[in-house]
């Protein structure tokens, strides 16, 4: 078959304090996490966010020991699906490709080309799909294949969304017994499913499969359980003024108090490794909330990090991805048309040239006024708490 290679995408986070500034640019730059319709003002608004919000940011990290394990947790994933993969006979070489910090795709994408890759598996470490997160990987991925004449050599597969693997399930399973089974009453512990939140205008206007992949997830997880325990699904890490989908995590685990649960038990079902949102959002910041509502007892199941069972549900399906026909990037990010992946399209609908005109003097206006706010600290945005 010739060499083969996996490719392990992810975000990406700071390795020390240092990085935080320039890895939230490098965050919000990107169109697919902020969607505004006039793409030159994309930077300018990036640099403005990542300035009002890098302090609060360190802060957190600091919290968690002064950068994110992230990269760490998944190079030693990679490391554990390469030795695997070995084990089962299939000589592959796995790679690690962040989105927003070291080590970029484009750094993985230049040691495969080195290594003469011949056959690739594109594998997001998202269990779910998102225009957010695989999406945007597979956005520049497409867009580096366009470009690079080397690429095109290379027979790739990319993987959209693997939430349904039995090995994942039963890995999740595996950790919520685990943490059931430590509790003195297990079947009074309230299961809560939190994922990462997207704006809700992704789903209903983008097309976004990512929430119907969630709910989906949480109810084969439930049935693999097969407990009798009530669980809830919410999502976190919402950002700005906007909706996002609902209901918010601090608002379920508050309205959970009041309906008079004391034990709690969490599941970060859209993470598969320990980072910002596990270790400081939901152990500190939801903690502390949970408790100053009533919860006596708050516990949390871990990531799966390198989990046998886990790295065994990847190894399998990268097998089954070499031997399948394969799955191109253009296929993945706009499956039968379902997926837009750029709905700032509808801006441009039906304008002329005037309407052009007054939309690039409103955009102006707009960001002078944000840089007006930056200056003097008042105004609307920090009325509301965005800034």
């Amino acid at each position: 078959m010739g060499r083969v290679g996996v490719l392990l995408l992810n975000l990406g986070g700071p390795d020390q304090i240092e990085d935080v500034r320039p890895f939230l640019f490098n965050l919000f730059a990107d169109p697919e996490i902020i969607r505004i319709p006039f793409p030159w003002m994309q930077k300018p608004l990036a640099w403005l966010i990542s300035t009002l919000r890098f302090q609060k940011s360190q802060e957190n990290y600091r919290q968690i020991g002064g950068g994110s394990p992230l990269r760490r947790i998944t190079e030693e994933q990679a490391a554990s699906l390469q030795e695997l993969l070995q084990k089962k006979g299939q000589d592959a070489r796995v790679y690690v490709g962040m989105r927003y910090w070291h080590p970029f795709t484009e750094e993985a994408i230049a040691k495969i080309k080195r290594d003469r890759i011949e056959h690739l598996t594109i594998l997001p470490l998202y269990p779910q799909f998102s225009i957010s997160t695989s999406g945007s990987s597979f956005r520049q991925l497409e867009e580096m294949w366009g470009k690079d004449p080397a690429l095109k050599d290379i027979e790739y597969t990319a993987v959209p969304s693997w939430y349904q693997r039995p090995g994942y399930i039963q890995a999740m399973s595996e950790l919520i017994a685990q943490e059931l089974d430590h509790n003195p009453d297990p079947d009074r512990v309230h299961i809560f499913f939190s994922a990462h939140g997207v704006p809700l205008s992704y789903v209903e206007e983008a097309g976004d499969p990512y929430q119907r992949e969630i709910q989906d997830c949480t109810r084969l997880i439930m049935e693999h359980l097969n407990r009798s325990n009530e669980h809830t699904l919410a999502y976190q890490s919402r950002v700005g003024p906007v909706e996002w989908l609902k209901p918010y995590t601090e608002d379920a685990i508050t309205e959970l108090a009041e309906n008079g649960v004391q034990d709690l038990l969490v599941v970060p079902i859209s993470f598969v490794s320990e980072h910002i949102e596990t270790l400081q959002e939901i152990d500190m910041e939801y903690r502390e909330l949970a408790e100053e509502s009533g919860i006596l007892n708050f516990y949390r199941v871990p990531a799966l990090n390198t989990h046998p069972v886990f790295i065994e549900a990847l190894a399998d399906l990268v097998i089954e991805s070499i031997e399948s026909p394969s799955v191109k990037f253009s296929d993945v990010i706009r499956p039968s048309k379902i997926v837009k992946m750029y709905p700032q399209e509808q801006w441009e609908w039906g304008l002329t040239t005037g309407a052009e005109v007054w939309n690039g003097r409103v955009a102006m206006i707009g960001f002078v006024a944000l840089l007006l706010e930056l200056i003097t600290g008042q105004g609307p945005l920090h009325s509301i708490g965005l800034l």
